[in-house]
């Protein structure tokens, strides 16, 4: 590959925004869900899947029912994506928690359909 296309990409890659939101790890049997925020997406749901394939996740309760059921019986989505805001200093963080609070007022800790 030539050094300025190279060069190209990876500035490229250096500003494109990254995909920030929210996720859920779902048992497809029982419904209960592991919710999640992220400024990185891709990653953390890689990093569970990781996790609960190498039998280590940090969800005592999500790994024994991965490992009574298996793989098959999860679905790993993103439910909502933030949107890059123009004002400079904007507070992703602030809006992360804002939307998994919405998202877990839907399913709240603790309750019957939510791995805490």
């Amino acid at each position: 590959m030539e050094k300025a296309r190279r060069k190209e990409l990876i500035s490229t890659y250096k500003h494109t925004f990254p995909s920030m939101g929210i996720f859920s790890v779902t048992n497809k049997i029982t419904g209960k869900q592991l919710l999640g925020k992220s400024k990185n997406l891709n990653g953390s749901l890689n990093r569970h899947r990781m996790e609960l394939r190498m039998g280590v996740h940090r969800n005592p309760e999500l790994m024994e029912d991965w490992r009574s059921l298996g793989e098959d019986h999860f679905v790993f989505e993103i439910l909502e994506l933030i949107k890059e805001r123009p004002e400079p200093g904007f507070d992703y963080t602030s809006e992360l928690d804002k939307c998994l609070e919405h998202w877990q007022g839907k399913v709240p800790p603790g309750s019957s359909g939510s791995y805490l």
